[in-house]
């Protein structure tokens, strides 16, 4: 079955709506100059509530461009499992937070499909590609390309890339998915999950119930 990412977490009421929607995983955003950035302490206070009633539930801190020290810290300050590292990160950072780490693509709209011979997209994402082994976990998170924004724009990414990527390892995909779209997402590229952040959003940062519900159950629908 395909894993739901709700992204973007801010409350407590936002969490509990969002497991009771059906995600599989929880994101919270330590980039500051994103609007639905919050502090680890203030993660922490989430985090504490979701790992003793839903121990189910996979949480995860997004980063960008933070040293690995910092990532480590805040992993264990805000109780999370995951890594996922959004901006330009080199292979060598990702190497270092193995197990509890992986990298997100940004894919141009015109990206060509032949991942192995275009010289555009940099080695470093075959090593991402490669070494990325947990299948209980993504490899890979693919976003789409916007320029001055690292994820959570609203614009749909590349899914006929992605689905070639999805077809060699566990994809996460994320980019402009809505309760409207991400059926037709699944159907072309069957990714091992969907990750959304302000399609479920009334407002940037902040959750709409309805809206998350509508949107698992879409992806439920492609069993």
């Amino acid at each position: 079955m395909t894993k739901i990412k709700i992204c973007g977490i801010k409350t407590i009421p936002d969490a509990l709506a969002s497991i009771d929607a059906g995600a599989d995983l929880l994101g919270f955003n330590f980039y500051p100059a994103s609007p639905r950035y919050l502090t680890p302490h203030a993660c922490r206070e989430i985090t504490s509530i979701v790992r003793k009633d839903f121990p189910q539930v996979t949480l995860v801190g997004v980063f960008v461009n933070a040293p690995v020290a910092e990532i480590r810290s805040i992993l264990e300050t805000a109780q999370l499992h995951l890594a996922q590292l959004h901006g330009d990160e080199t292979p060598e950072m990702l190497a270092n937070l193995q197990p509890h780490a992986f990298k997100a693509i940004r894919l141009q709209s015109d990206a060509r499909t032949d991942f192995e011979a275009d010289k555009r997209i940099p080695d470093a994402i075959r090593f991402f590609v490669s070494e990325s082994a947990h299948a209980s976990v993504p490899a890979l998170l693919v976003d789409a390309a916007v320029k001055g924004v690292y994820g959570g724009s609203g614009v749909v990414a590349d899914w006929s890339a992605a689905a070639q990527l999805a077809r060699r390892i566990p994809l996460l995909l994320a980019g402009g998915l809505t309760p409207e779209n991400v059926s037709a997402a699944i159907e072309q590229v069957k990714p091992w999950g969907v990750d959304v952040a302000s399609g479920v959003e009334a407002n940037p940062g902040v959750k709409d119930p309805a809206k998350m519900k509508k949107f698992v159950e879409q992806v439920h629908s492609k069993k």
